[in-house]
């Protein structure tokens, strides 16, 4: 790899891809070497503020010096330019999902796995390091035999409609990462979905064939039972919390605040409402997972969130659809 930085082509330069940007500028075993996106003045503006070139894909993909693609373009895009990207011998960062079919997302896995190169799914979650540090304790026994999971994850506020249209969904867009964690915390995999929905943000997500508010139930084959929440609209901010239960005790993973702040008085007390948006909670987790990433290219690391775990997660998602349509417990 040359001076032995890590040369990255990326795909993207929206507002997830200005964070990917920054993290490979700043990181110092990367360097960003192009960037590519279908809106030139976006790319170019991205690209020259650290150090890139705006480029077309073909350029990019071809250019040998290239170690790493890392993919931050819209969902659409995803498929199409993993296999170009492996077909072409480059390490991949994907942003989630890998594609909304899951048809497709087989595909796609089929051809990375005979270029035999490193592809990291961006579930970032995993790398936030309070709920690294609880999987930690779960794993490591703290509390006994995992029996309940319950995630808690509610937006600040309702995304465009366009975004929604594109977007895959509540399921496939927003609880995946969710379904993801649950696989992670449970221990033993998801066979039975459960899942119930509702409109009671704002009734205008129907144009889109969406929901805005759910509960979704899994059941491992072990009897481990994860109960995941969404909402749309949680007011006081980005509302993120996961308690795991076990036999032997409990652990749990809170809000992100500004401040750890406690003020009180003879009214009560008043402390920071949580971190209001995901770039901000999700901030040091963004910056992890390019770390192992980097990993998996210099050393040949496995990576934690794989093809395996994006194909997972989106079956997970589309169970839990059909049993919001069919009302009946889904069977994975």
């Amino acid at each position: 790899m040359g001076e032995g930085l890590v040369k990255i082509c990326q795909f993207g330069a929206g507002r997830i891809g200005k964070i990917h940007a920054a993290n490979v500028a700043l990181n110092p075993r990367a360097v960003l070497a192009h960037v590519v996106d279908v809106d030139e003045a976006a790319a170019g503006e991205l690209a020259a503020k650290h150090g890139a070139r705006a480029s077309e894909p073909e350029a990019a993909l071809g250019d040998g010096a290239v170690d790493a693609v890392l993919i931050a373009s819209s969902t659409d895009t995803h498929a199409e330019l993993v296999e170009a990207a492996a077909r072409a011998g480059k390490a991949i960062f994907c942003e989630k999902p890998i594609d909304l079919d899951l048809r497709r997302v087989n595909e796609v896995l089929d051809v990375v796995e005979k270029a035999g190169v490193p592809f990291f799914v961006g579930f970032n979650r995993r790398f936030d390091p309070s709920f690294r540090a609880l999987h930690e304790a779960v794993a490591g026994g703290r509390i006994g035999k995992v029996e309940l999971v319950a995630i808690t994850s509610r937006d600040p506020g309702l995304p465009p409609l366009d975004y929604i249209r594109v977007s895959g969904g509540l399921f496939r867009d927003m609880m995946i990462h969710d379904l993801d964690m649950a696989r992670w915390l449970m221990g033993s995999e998801p066979v039975k979905v459960y899942a119930a929905a509702s409109i009671l943000v704002d009734k205008i997500v129907a144009e889109a064939d969406d929901v805005d508010s759910a509960v979704v139930t899994l059941k491992s084959e072990s009897g481990v039972l994860c109960q995941i929440n969404n909402s749309r609209r949680a007011v006081y901010g980005y509302d993120q919390r996961i308690e795991v239960f076990g036999s032997a005790g409990m652990a749990r993973a809170e809000n992100v605040t500004p401040t750890t702040l406690e003020v009180m008085d003879k009214d009560g007390a008043l402390t920071d409402k949580p971190l209001h948006f995901f770039l901000e909670r999700y901030a040091d987790a963004y910056r992890l997972e390019l770390d192992h990433f980097l990993d998996c290219v210099i050393d040949g690391a496995a990576p934690l969130t794989g093809g395996e775990e994006g194909r997972r997660a989106l079956e997970l998602a589309d169970a839990a659809l059909e049993s919001v349509k069919t009302g009946k417990p889904v069977k994975v």
